[in-house]
């Protein structure tokens, strides 16, 4: 401050709050993206109760002494029924309320906030929506009290093809899933680990696309492929006169197996595991999203709830459940420790 002139300091001196303009910008910086790696992959349907049942089924296994008498007459009984699943439906929310005041006034970023807010929690549902399809989460059914209905997520329905840990799976006596139960111990992961998930499913008869985890997880299976030790990825350069620009490609996202092609799927929205060695592990989901789907006994929908002063009241809810179709086309490595470098 400048005891021989009126300067800047002076203006920001004024009370109450300076007589200079704030300078903001009308933009708001946002890096929280809405891309649904998982949602997006899977198909959609329509639920018709809280409780979304399907059945299964699946060919026997080849019957290699299958061989009758000439002329003989028929018998035995080769008939069979499938099993009948289900999963509970869960009802997500997000609430807003914004008064008349804050809906009024000039606002940086938006031209009103009620419209600003019903968007940004929308997208925040959404968002919910896909990392609870991914927990380690029971079905729970809701008892219209206090007890709210919850979706199985998709690590307790996978249990013929899950590695390491305790699988849970579809309980037929009380119609939920167990919990997926961890090791409590980060296990080191391997090229050996996918590739045995792989062809598990593939003798199950499922056809697996997509390898997907965390983004710590898919990075360091990346690094890996361009090892010696791995001997997929290798280092590609034109030796011509080509006056394309070259590229430094230092990323792998498609794993070729012999038997199946898998796209590697970071997801940002997958939470890590919360029951071993202090949530420095996570699952390797491999997945046939044929085979999975969200159904919604009611879609996103937004309500005006009753006003109780000067305000705008908003609810926005969804009631979904996740569709496993058969669990068997379906893979998942759990424990596999974050920040661990890949072995063969």
């Amino acid at each position: 401050m400048s005891t021989a002139n009126l300067d800047s300091a002076d203006l920001k001196g004024v009370n109450y709050g300076g007589l200079i303009r704030e300078d903001v910008m009308e933009k708001i910086w946002d890096i929280s993206k809405i891309p649904l790696p998982f949602t997006d992959m899977i198909g959609s349907g329509k639920a018709r109760n809280s409780f979304r049942e399907w059945t299964t089924d699946e060919l026997a296994a080849p019957d290699v002494t299958n061989a009758v008498v000439d002329g003989a007459d028929a018998s035995g009984n080769n008939t069979a029924t499938g099993l009948r699943v289900g999963n509970h439906c869960q009802t997500s929310d997000k609430v807003v309320k914004v008064s008349y005041r804050a809906d009024a006034s000039d606002i940086i970023g938006r031209s009103k906030e009620l419209a600003y807010q019903l968007m940004r929690r929308q997208q925040e549902l959404r968002r919910d929506v896909e990392a609870i399809a991914l927990e380690n989460q029971a079905s729970v059914a809701d008892d219209g009290n206090s007890t709210a209905g919850k979706a199985g997520g998709l690590p307790t329905w996978i249990v013929t093809n899950s590695q390491n840990g305790t699988a849970g799976g579809f309980n037929v006596s009380d119609g939920l899933t167990d919990v997926w139960t961890s090791t409590g111990a980060v296990v080191t992961p391997t090229e050996t680990l996918v590739r045995n998930a792989v062809e598990g499913v593939y003798n199950e008869g499922g056809e697996s696309t997509k390898l997907m985890s965390i983004p710590g997880i898919t990075r360091r299976f990346s690094e890996y492929l361009f090892t010696s030790s791995a001997r997929v990825g290798t280092i590609m350069s034109d030796q011509g006169k080509s006056r394309e620009a070259a590229a430094a490609v230092g990323s792998i996202n498609i794993f070729v197996t012999d038997f199946g092609t898998l796209d590697i799927v970071p997801n940002r929205l997958q939470q890590k595991q919360t029951a071993a060695a202090a949530n420095d592990s996570a699952f390797i989901f491999i997945l046939d999203p044929m085979q999975l789907a969200i159904d919604y006994l009611y879609g996103y929908r937004t309500d005006v709830l009753a006003k109780t002063g000067l305000a705008e009241n908003r609810q926005m809810a969804v009631d979904w459940t996740l569709r496993v179709g058969n669990q068997k086309a379906q893979a998942m490595i759990g424990d596999i420790g974050v920040a661990t470098a890949w072995t063969a």
